[in-house]
């Protein structure tokens, strides 16, 4: 059978071949620093658990849900309100199995073939993913040092702006760990205007977020929620990965669209995952805010602990992430993983997983207490890379 040729640019074989050899290594007793995957390795709040322990045991709630619950949409805009002070009404909101499968389908509501789209560079993956499934031709801007790894609407062509249907942009940004900037989101707004573009923002690390700086919405900038659309996760500040709970948020138009998409798709959200999600909306944020205090002291252990060894600083403003270039000039990002695995048990992604500008840099998740961190350090520097 001839399956799409579009399948042949989603390739894994980079995380194959990680994940094959740390298990040989593992097999050959190696201690292994896995700090690849961003799954957070803190705790599901006892109270967003308990809500979906009653909630299954409720026979109707294994019924189709085949729609979002009024009370979880309400939900979402008092949560954006209290916590962005962004006013949303119901019709601007959704949910999303993740912010990954959001994005996957997102493009195929809102593109026709051969439209050009703007995508970071690097990015996360499904960025472009969803925007080839949906036919799109991406143009890759790119985030660079020179701009602090932030988005630079000024270097994108006049006559690429003219042609693409959307922007999107990721900050607090995974892979590079920047942070919007003042002034920053206000610079894009009036970029999108000028060319009619719509804005989609990823907003899933607004709680991760260091060094005294705010963790807000894109929609709080006046004029956005006129051209913008955000992806709203619950998954790293409640630590909830599995359970998927996502939001897409903003312009109701394009709200509607990707609900009708949906609807062809899925049959709604599993109800008690929708009572584990007004749970954690309605409930308290202080273990949220300690939680981002913690990724922040093993953010600090492992930008100055690479530091110290020779490393070039690190971005880590944001993000349960941390972008570091590789030292002594290497530039073939995959060769010197597989080469910090096999001598330092350290596992890390390359950045050319996430696009040609990410080539020469590594991406490290702070998925590891702080001593685990030093301990992983203090082994790349015994590896003497």
């Amino acid at each position: 059978m001839q399956f799409s040729k579009r399948l042949d640019r989603f390739g894994d074989e980079i995380f194959a071949a990680l994940n094959n050899r740390r298990m040989e290594l593992e097999a050959q007793g190696m201690k292994i620093y896995n700090m690849s995957v961003g799954t957070p390795d803190f705790k599901t709040p006892e109270y967003i658990k308990k809500a979906v322990a009653e909630a299954v045991m409720d026979d109707n709630n294994w019924k189709y849900s085949l729609r979002d619950l009024p009370e979880l949409l309400d939900a979402v805009c008092t949560y954006y309100k209290k916590r962005f002070d962004v006013e949303l009404t119901p019709d601007m909101v959704m949910t999303v199995y993740g912010s990954q499968e959001g994005m996957g389908h997102l493009g195929m509501a809102l593109c026709d073939e051969g439209d050009t789209v703007l995508l970071p560079d690097p990015c996360y993956p499904v960025f472009a993913a969803g925007s080839l499934m949906a036919g799109a031709v991406p143009y890759y801007y790119p985030l660079v040092a020179e701009h602090d790894f932030l988005p630079y609407v000024k270097g994108i062509p006049e006559e690429v702006a003219k042609k693409a249907k959307y922007m999107v942009v990721s900050l607090p940004s995974n892979p590079v760990g920047s942070i919007a900037t003042p002034g920053l989101y206000e610079e894009i707004v009036e970029f999108a205007k000028k060319y009619d573009i719509l804005i989609i923002h990823d907003n899933a690390y607004s709680d991760i977020i260091f060094d005294g700086a705010f963790g807000g919405s894109f929609l709080a900038t006046p004029g956005a929620k006129d051209i913008g659309v955000e992806f709203f996760s619950l998954s790293k500040s409640f630590n909830v990965t599995g359970a998927r709970l996502s939001f897409l948020v903003g312009r109701p138009d394009v709200i509607a669209a990707l609900r009708k998409l949906r609807s062809q798709i899925d049959f709604g959200m599993f109800l008690p995952l929708q009572k584990a999600a007004i749970a954690a909306l309605n409930g308290p944020l202080e273990s949220v805010k300690e939680q981002c205090q913690m990724y922040q002291e093993r953010r600090d252990a492992l930008c100055q602990g690479l530091r110290d060894i020779g490393w070039e600083l690190p971005n880590g403003k944001g993000t349960m992430f941390v972008w570091a270039k590789i030292p002594g000039g290497r530039t073939d990002s995959m060769a010197f993983c597989m080469e910090l695995m096999e001598k330092a048990g350290v596992i890390v992604t390359p950045g050319a997983s996430f696009g040609p500008h990410g080539e020469g840099y590594v991406r490290f998740a702070l998925v590891l207490p702080p001593e685990k961190i030093q301990e992983a350090v203090e082994a790349i520097r015994k590896s003497k890379l």
